[in-house]
Formats: structure tokens, C-alpha cells, sequence
């Protein structure tokens, strides 16, 4: 018998860590190859965690709600290898392999100054229910020598609030900034005066309750949308830009179209592929809609990967990403959105299927709304919501002069961040999204 150790996967790029959901079986139970032991939460999707190997489970190692980084050992199980993986256990980074990450102060302006000590580290215990920290973010807090009052002003970009690496990193440049900027005086005057949180600028007001209101605990994704909306609005200054589009060629070729390629392909042929295709084509119009913001730079995306607003049978709502949706096909486009719809919808995605987008598309016309105005997904700056088609009169313009047709009609609304995405560049992009659509060749073939 060997031992074997269970380790957290690698689970896309940019997730670094975990948390422990629920174990699908105890200390004691025998699980066969690749069978799913454990239910993980990222900050973007709940997955199942599959065992390589089969075997006995002799150890849980991490416990319902505790973290764990990728590559860490979760569980040991008792198998019949010869050789188990106990020597080959890939650990998490050191903060002395991030550390080069942190970019530095600019040497001019450095005073000289010793960081005043502070007896007041964080504690970091395990059973402190306000700190729920990764083995790399806890070396960070110690190496930096991060107070318990510094830490609880760090607002968690991760699952549930959780502090993330790059939060502390953040955290350090900040703080590091604000001390090379200090004249050279007493060491109790130059420590960093930690920002207000959102809830100290502008605290919530109590809500009243009446006799036969009923209290409903938000689950952690609902809680996490709320945490995201939020930031989103503090971050971006919106802007929404409104167009009607004429999209009687779109729902024309559909339906010339829908009963074939079912009938083909297996596949449900729906209006979203047509509306990523015009997005697609009018972001290689505009590129500079496809980008991200960092302080005072802006990140230009190489690839077009389009998040798909997706709502989800428990009321929740969550965006799988097409990565480079330029280089599909209009089938191919809508293979990768009928099956990114069902995972979601089945709770099958990968925290990978949520990573990465760059620009995304909410369709409100689902529920048979004429509009909507949504939040902008952070780090994108740019989501366009795509109402109901509906049938309308509408003047054309003829040879013989103007007449009057039933067209078939869709609002789009186009919702971009101030910072970078001006009315123009905002408007003209909505623009060649409508003039795409407008013109579609219903000979297109699929």
C-alpha cells in the first residue's frame, strides 16, 4: 500500500486558489479513478475536483470553507501504487518568487526611513473568521509584517471577499508608495493612513421589517455578484449609448436556416452567434474597445474572447467566456455557445470557461426585454445588452419613394467606461454593431 496526495488542480490561468465547498465522501470511504471527491469555489465558478487514482481516503486535510492554493494537498488516500506522488507535491510560490512582481518606488523621490515595527502583527490564526488567507498570502503578511488594522482595510477581490494575492501585492505597492513619498520624520508619522472602505464613505442605512417579511441569506455566488456589481460602479464611470436595429435579414435567414442545421448538426441555431459575429467584426473595426485598464495604463487585447451573460436556473447569473472568437466559424461560434449555455446551465463549467474575457454580451431580449442598461464586467470596459426582436412599422426608403413595412426590430444598448471609452468611440462602435447586423447577407452560409 502507498499513500497518495491529493492536490488542488490547476484550474485555468489567473486562479490561484480555492475554496472547500463540501467532500463528496468521508475519512475511511473508497473512491474509484476519477471520480469527483470535492466541491471547490473560485471566485468565478463552483467545479467538482476528480482523484487521478484510486484508493481509501485516510486524511481530509482541508476542512468545508477553508482555502487552499493550487497544488497544495487536500486529502491523502491509501492506494495500491507502489509509489505514491508524497515527494512530488507541488507547492505553492513563495513571496520571495512573486516579490519581483511589486513594482518599486522611483528612486528620485525615496527618503531614507526605517518602516517603524509594530507589535500588532496579524495574527493569521485559522480560527479567525475575518481572515481567511492562502499559505502565500499569509507568508506575504508576515514578510511585509502587515498589521491586523492594515489587513482589514484590504478589500478581497476573491471568493467571497477572500484576499487574494494580488490584492496584498497591491496592498504592498501602495503602502511602499506612501512611505517613499514621507519626508524623513518621526517613524509614528509616517505610517500609511489606510483607506476608507466603501462602507465607512457611505454606510448602508438599517432596513426596517414589518411583520411577515421574510429574511433570505444570500448564497455565496449571489453574494459575489453583489460584490462585483458594486465595484464595478466604483471603479467605471458608465455611459450608455442607445440604437434601434433593423434585424429582419438576421431573423429572415434564422428561420431559412434553423431546421436544417438542427437536422445536421444537432445543434439549436439561435440569434447569439450572428450577434457575437457583428461584435467581432466591429471590435476589429475598433480595437481600442477591447482593452482593460491598469492605474494609468491601458492594457490592449490581443485576443477577443467574448463573455456570454448566462442566467441560471437558482436565479444567479454567471459569464462563460468564447475564447478567440474571431477565428469561429459562424458553426463553430455556435457549437462553443450551445455548449457553454448547457454546462452553465448544469453546473458543468470549469473555473477556465469563466477566465478572460474581454468584451461581453448580455441578451435582456431573453425575457422579453426591450433594453437594459448592464454593468460593465471588470477588468473589460464595455458590455453591449441586446433587447427582444419585435415586429414594428417602420419607414423605407424605395426607388419610389417612402413606404411603409413591417420590419423586424431589436433595441441595443451599449455600456462603456468613461475613463478610457469616450461618447464617440462608444456610439460609433454601437453603430457598426448595428450596420452588421442590418446587412446581413441572408445567403450566408453555415
Amino acid at each position: 500500500m502507498a499513500e497518495y496526495k491529493l492536490l488542488l488542480p490547476s484550474m485555468g490561468e489567473g486562479v490561484m486558489e480555492a475554496t472547500i465547498i463540501s467532500w463528496l465522501f468521508k475519512e475511511g470511504d473508497f473512491i474509484k479513478e476519477e471520480e469527483s471527491v470535492v466541491e471547490i469555489a473560485t471566485d468565478k465558478v463552483d467545479s467538482d475536483v476528480p482523484t487521478p487514482v484510486s484508493g481509501k481516503i485516510v486524511k481530509i486535510l482541508k476542512q468545508k470553507d477553508e482555502i487552499a492554493a493550487v497544488g497544495e494537498a487536500i486529502a491523502i488516500l491509501e492506494t495500491d501504487a507502489a509509489d505514491g506522488n508524497t515527494d512530488d507535491v507541488a507547492e505553492p510560490k513563495s513571496y520571495d518568487e512573486v516579490k519581483e512582481q511589486i513594482p518599486q518606488p522611483e528612486p528620485e523621490v525615496v527618503q531614507t526611513l526605517e518602516q517603524p515595527l509594530n507589535n500588532n502583527i496579524a495574527s493569521l490564526k485559522s480560527d479567525n473568521a475575518d481572515v481567511y488567507l492562502s499559505p502565500l498570502v499569509k507568508s506575504i503578511v508576515q514578510e511585509e509584517k502587515i498589521t491586523d488594522n492594515e489587513l482589514k482595510t484590504i478589500t478581497g477581490s476573491g471568493a467571497e471577499g477572500r484576499i487574494t494575492k494580488e490584492d496584498i501585492l497591491k496592498f504592498v505597492q501602495q503602502r511602499g508608495q506612501n512611505i517613499a513619498l514621507q519626508p524623513n520624520t518621526q517613524a509614528s508619522s509616517v505610517s500609511p493612513e489606510p483607506k476608507a472602505s466603501a462602507e465607512q464613505v457611505a454606510p448602508a442605512r438599517p432596513v426596517s421589517l414589518s411583520e411577515g417579511d421574510e429574511i433570505i441569506q444570500m448564497d455565496r455566488m449571489r453574494k459575489l455578484i453583489a460584490d462585483n456589481m458594486v465595484r464595478s460602479k466604483q471603479v467605471s464611470p458608465h455611459v450608455t449609448s442607445f440604437i434601434e436595429a433593423d434585424v429582419t435579414n438576421v431573423v429572415e435567414w434564422r428561420n431559412n436556416n434553423k431546421n436544417t442545421y438542427q437536422k445536421r448538426e444537432g445543434e439549436k441555431l439561435t440569434f447569439m452567434p450572428i450577434f457575437i459575429r457583428a461584435v467581432v467584426k466591429a471590435i476589429q473595426d475598433f480595437p481600442m474597445i477591447n482593452v482593460s485598464v491598469d492605474g494609468d495604463k491601458i492594457i490592449k487585447k490581443k485576443n477577443i474572447n467574448i463573455g456570454m451573460a448566462t442566467a441560471l436556473p437558482d436565479g444567479n447569473l454567471i459569464v462563460p467566456v468564447i475564447k478567440n472568437a474571431d477565428q469561429l466559424s459562424l458553426s463553430g461560434l455556435t457549437k462553443a455557445i450551445n455548449d457553454l449555455a448547457y454546462r452553465a446551465r448544469n453546473k458543468k463549467l470549469t473555473p477556465a470557461d469563466t477566465q478572460g474575457a474581454t468584451y461581453t454580451i448580455s441578451n435582456v431580449g431573453t425575457f422579453g426585454n426591450l433594453m437594459g442598461t448592464p454593468i460593465i464586467p471588470q477588468p473589460q470596459v464595455a458590455i453591449l445588452a441586446v433587447g427582444a426582436i419585435v415586429k414594428k412599422p417602420a419607414v423605407l426608403e424605395t426607388e419610389y419613394g417612402d413606404v411603409i413595412a413591417i420590419r423586424q426590430k431589436m433595441f441595443m444598448s451599449h455600456s462603456y467606461d468613461h475613463r478610457v471609452v469616450d461618447g464617440s468611440l462608444g456610439g460609433i462602435f454601437l453603430k457598426h454593431v448595428n450596420d452588421y447586423l442590418e446587412n446581413w447577407d441572408i445567403n450566408t452560409e453555415i
